[in-house]
């Protein structure tokens, strides 16, 4: 079974000084269905994204000006969602290092398997589009956290740390009935199916 996939998927920046490196990448990774964008510079690279691009890039390490591990670096610094392949022509197990503990996916050296260079390329776009949809539910989470009044937000801050309705009853001065009332007001307003459910997708953001 063919590891390319059937269909056009995320882009794949390509980033390397080398044009010939870069137009091998090309050739290779849109005969296998993806989509590739080319940049001779990690600078133009970063100047030319959006803020929320999703993808994956395939960068090599060492370019002049900003390398590789660098701008890996300043992608994890700016949280974006794309993921990170870096490629090397030298055996360097401290960058290789580095790399994987800034968060790249994988560091693959020269010359580099088709095939296992496209299987890490889907690895590298499923996290990335992980990334875009976490990212876009704590948005919709954020919005709807707006719609709680200031009582409402102090039940659900309680409910979260684990306190009992008569607890958080006594530590608001109400009774439980309105603990009720209010937590029912929450689940509503943040479409929560149940008291677990309404801890998971609260607990991270609060």
């Amino acid at each position: 079974m063919s590891v390319y996939p059937e269909k056009p998927r995320e882009t794949v920046f390509v980033v390397d000084d080398d044009a010939l490196v870069r137009r091998s990448l090309e050739v290779t990774l849109s005969l296998a269905g993806f989509r590739i964008v080319q940049f001779a510079s990690a600078q133009h690279f970063l100047a030319q994204i959006a803020p929320d691009q999703s993808g994956c890039v395939v960068v090599d390490i060492r370019m002049p000006g900003m390398d590789g591990l660098a701008l890996q670096e300043e992608l994890s610094r700016r949280h974006a969602f794309m993921s990170v392949i870096i490629i090397t022509g030298h055996a360097d197990v401290p960058l290789a290092v580095r790399a994987m503990r800034a968060g790249a996916v994988d560091v693959l050296q020269k010359p580099i398997s088709n095939e296992k260079l496209i299987a890490q390329i889907k690895s590298a776009l499923a996290i990335s589009a992980e990334k875009a949809t976490e990212a876009s539910l704590r948005e919709k989470l954020s919005q709807k956290l707006k719609m709680l009044s200031d009582r409402e937000r102090d039940v659900l801050r309680l409910v979260v740390e684990g306190y009992p309705n008569r607890e958080i009853a006594r530590t608001l001065a109400i009774s439980p009935r309105t603990v009720d009332i209010h937590r029912a007001r929450v689940m509503e307003k943040l479409d929560a199916g149940s008291l677990a459910e309404l801890v998971r997708m609260t607990a991270t953001i609060l």
